[in-house]
């Protein structure tokens, strides 16, 4: 699917712009909560039970909680205003399924990248699969209870991201804050893409 393209099934016979979103991150860092939280649908989910087989290639380690685990992806929508509308796919986080992401990140406007600082090196291979495709991104610092709270400029430190790499703090449960993650990536997403345009029509 295209990042924007149109279709015509608005009520009036109007194309309906679609912009594809992706939510990435490691195992149990609330991919699928932040996509449920925020989709104005029943989300389509991929989930199956973790195994005890599987919890031995899975490091559960500060999510010894968690149960089921995302086998394919999961797909929530939001209505922006009528004629556009936001698809989200949340990609799985182990990775033995990363060979999914490519065919996921194709024609992404881009991607929030959750990450818990309980296990902040898990989100390191979604930054990388990102940045070395050129789309743009946000990370969302996911607040578990308990966990100690870092600075915006620390986390972007720790992750060794671009400067202008916005990083937000969020609650994927709570609707409002997941929309407000979903404005800043747009609105970044937004600069990036522009600047590449002028870039590109530039004498």
């Amino acid at each position: 699917m295209d990042s924007a393209r149109s279709e015509p099934t608005g009520p009036d016979g109007s194309p309906v712009l679609a912009l594809k979103i992706l939510v990435a991150g490691g195992f149990g860092v609330g991919k699928t909560t932040l996509v449920g939280s925020v989709s104005e649908i029943r989300p389509l989910r991929t989930e199956e039970q973790l195994t005890e087989a599987g919890r031995g290639v899975d490091d559960t380690g500060g999510v010894e909680q968690k149960t089921t685990t995302t086998v394919a992806m999961d797909f929530g929508r939001i209505t922006i205003r009528e004629g556009l509308s936001v698809y989200l796919f949340g990609t799985p986080g182990q990775d033995r399924f990363w060979f999914l992401w490519d065919e996921l990140a194709q024609g992404a406007l881009g991607a929030v990248v959750l990450a818990d600082t309980r296990r902040l090196t898990d989100c390191f291979p979604a930054v990388d699969f990102f940045e070395h495709r050129g789309i743009p991104f946000v990370v969302a610092v996911n607040r578990f209870a308990g966990t100690r709270d870092f600075r915006p400029d620390e986390v972007s430190r720790a992750l060794d991201l671009d400067q202008d790499t916005p990083v937000v703090m969020c609650d994927a449960r709570a609707r409002s804050s997941g929309k407000s993650v979903l404005i800043n990536l747009v609105e970044h997403a937004g600069k990036v893409h522009a600047a590449r345009l002028l870039a590109g029509i530039a004498p």
